[in-house]
């Protein structure tokens, strides 16, 4: 089938609406099978513009801030794409956040309008917390919030049925965009330029304050189009979604992926392994995404009930360290012979290399691809920004329409990751081969120097996982008064299996350098993690720093 007809640097993500409802209009674009909901690009852009007439209505202009927190939920795809059509920037809202995380991000990032569910884990979660930031609420009429500490605050929209003192609700707001034209709302759309800033998504907090990178529809679009060029997806093709949508992996290789396609979007709420492989199946998927612990656990429930997965054929696995094994099993065991691996962050929208899907085993489970089309790369010695050879590891760099337009209000963090001649430094270590096939080799930050020996945290992680009773595994460095650094291991045993640190120690005996072999370990059940799947090794730094002092 004919693939959308999409200019980049011409199109705008309110324009893809109108080329998918225009052109391919009767085929399925949002389908979630659990909720009985199933939308053809043509009901997907009544829908999308009812959201964009009513947030219209509330007074929202072009380039305000609109954050939204929720999981999965099909009103976060319309209100990603009905902000899209009226011009404001959408703000993503990091699920797991707290009162000081949400008070920070709708301060710094100046949104006036907040949407939320009531909550993820529990039904009114969200709701206490934002009571915490802005106890007035209650006494505020909905759509005129004074709040000290949130000065452009002004709207609260739940996403729900109930009527919350000081909030609208979802239907509230659709009703008020009745009184929005279909001229008004074309007259916006229209005046909507390619390069405008339309996202903003607040790094993962991994390492230090979270900062806003502003998304513009080019640098989406752009990089959309070429990771769904590498998945070879078409009209043809269902994603299944369990990612979380306010990360880039659920907004950029998930939902605009399939929009710059015409791909079905099949997300899931929240996630399970269960319901992604439910989700597999009832969709007939032939997408699916994942960072490598949600593969992990759709393997342990797929060992244990039969689903079927024989549709499956390409997808993306990426968000942190993807290791071979688990690879192997995605393309042995679930069928997708054609996965694909994308490295990349936020701050290059985000995808920066690619593997292709006619690649070979090899370079699918041990690179990360090559660079994506229209997309420079190159390896720099993180001391003299100097180009490195073939081979040698250094800090990967990437330049071209992908890179963010900058930090929000923080000029000087963005004159700190974009060099002068538009070079965006990763911080993340690698090494390039004569092909341009990339392998990270670990983070800046992460890598471990022990007595002087440079130890990669990345190569460690891989050898451990060859151990059977191995579920995962994060290697971290931690201070030491006589080598300056040593290694610490966090492992995750499979379940049924049992194993002690010296077992461990006798496993790494002679198979890796006695440098390498881990000092500290620690059995875990589970990782602290950001809720995009990141495993958050600061975090792990400072439970082996209190274990050891």
């Amino acid at each position: 089938m004919n693939k959308p007809d999409i200019k980049v640097g011409r199109t705008t993500i309110g324009n893809l609406v109108d080329i998918l409802a225009d052109n391919f209009g009767d085929n399925i674009g949002l389908e979630y099978h659990t909720l009985d909901i199933r939308k053809n690009f043509r009901e997907l852009r009544e829908t999308f513009d009812e959201v964009a007439k009513g947030l219209m209505a509330l007074g929202i202009r072009q380039d305000d801030k609109v954050a939204i927190w929720a999981n999965n939920l099909p009103e976060w795809v319309y209100t990603q794409y009905g902000s899209a059509r009226m011009g404001a920037v959408l703000v993503t809202v990091n699920t797991n956040y707290r009162s000081k995380e949400l008070e920070f991000l709708l301060r710094q990032s100046d949104a006036t309008t907040l949407i939320l569910t009531g909550g993820v884990r529990e039904p009114d979660e969200y709701l206490k917390v934002l009571n915490e930031v802005c106890p007035i609420i209650k006494d505020s009429q909905p759509g005129k919030l004074h709040c000290e500490k949130l000065p452009f605050l002004k709207n609260i929209i739940y996403l729900g049925k109930e009527k919350i003192a000081g909030m609208y609700n979802w239907q509230d707001v659709l009703a008020m965009g009745k009184e929005v034209s279909d001229q008004e709302l074309k007259t916006r759309l229209d005046s909507l330029d390619p390069d405008d800033v339309i996202n903003m998504q607040y790094t993962s907090g991994t390492t230090g304050t979270p900062k806003g990178v502003m998304l513009s529809h080019t640098n989406l679009i752009g990089n959309a189009l070429s990771m769904a060029e590498c998945m070879k997806l078409t009209p043809d093709d269902a994603m299944c979604i369990p990612v979380p949508f306010f990360h880039c992996f659920g907004c950029v290789i998930g939902t605009l992926c399939c929009m710059v396609s015409g791909t079905t979007m099949a997300p899931v709420v929240s996630f399970t392994a269960a319901g992604v492989l439910q989700t597999v199946q009832a969709s007939r998927c032939t997408a699916l995404l994942g960072v490598p612990t949600m593969f992990i656990a759709e393997f342990e429930e797929m060992d244990k009930n039969s689903y079927d997965t024989s549709t499956l054929r390409t997808g993306v696995m990426a968000g942190s360290t993807c290791p071979i094994e688990v690879m192997k099993r995605v393309i042995k065991d679930m069928g997708a012979d054609e996965m694909t691996i994308v490295y990349g962050q936020t701050e290059a929208s985000p995808g920066i290399t690619q593997t292709r899907d006619h690649d070979s085993l090899e370079l699918k489970t041990s690179t990360v691809g090559k660079a994506l089309p229209n997309v420079e790369v190159k390896i720099v010695d993180p001391m003299t920004d100097e180009e490195v050879p073939f081979g040698t590891q250094g800090e990967l760099c990437t330049r071209g329409y992908h890179v963010m337009k900058g930090y929000y209000k923080m000029d000087e963090a963005t004159a700190m990751a974009i060099s002068e001649d538009n070079w965006l430094h990763t911080g993340d270590l690698a090494v390039m081969d004569e092909n341009g096939y990339c392998k990270i080799t670990g983070r800046i930050k992460d890598m471990i120097i022990r007595g002087g020996e440079n130890i990669s945290p990345r190569e460690i992680e891989e050898f451990l996982y060859t151990n059977p009773k191995v579920k995962d595994v994060a290697v971290v460095g931690v201070q030491s008064e006589k080598y300056g650094e040593e290694v610490a291991a966090f492992i995750q045993l499979k379940m049924g299996t049992e194993a002690t640190d010296k077992e461990v120690t006798a496993f790494c005996k002679d198979k890796i350098s006695y440098h390498k072999i881990p000092k500290y370990i620690f059995f875990v059940d589970e990782f602290p993690a950001t809720a995009s799947g990141k495993i958050q090794k600061y975090k792990l730094r400072e439970m082996a720093q209190h274990a050891i002092s």
